[in-house]
């Protein structure tokens, strides 16, 4: 929470947004290599993405406060 304060509310927004994008392309393209380039079931496609999702996430988060 002390990030948000000592920062800027522009500045703040376009850190999450690069947070919520990071994770939602790792999360697609995981489902979409899994379902379809290793024909997994989609109950395991979904639980892969949930997991690369959140990792990068992580990252980015880390990589946003360097």
């Amino acid at each position: 929470m002390r990030d948000l304060i000592s920062i800027g509310g522009s500045e703040a927004v376009n850190k999450w947004g690069f947070v919520a994008m990071h994770a939602a392309v790792a999360a697609a393209f995981m489902f979409l290599l899994q379902r379809f380039g290793m024909n997994a079931t989609q109950e395991t496609s979904l639980l892969w993405a949930l997991t690369f999702g959140v990792c990068a996430a992580g990252l980015a988060y880390k990589q946003s406060n360097r």
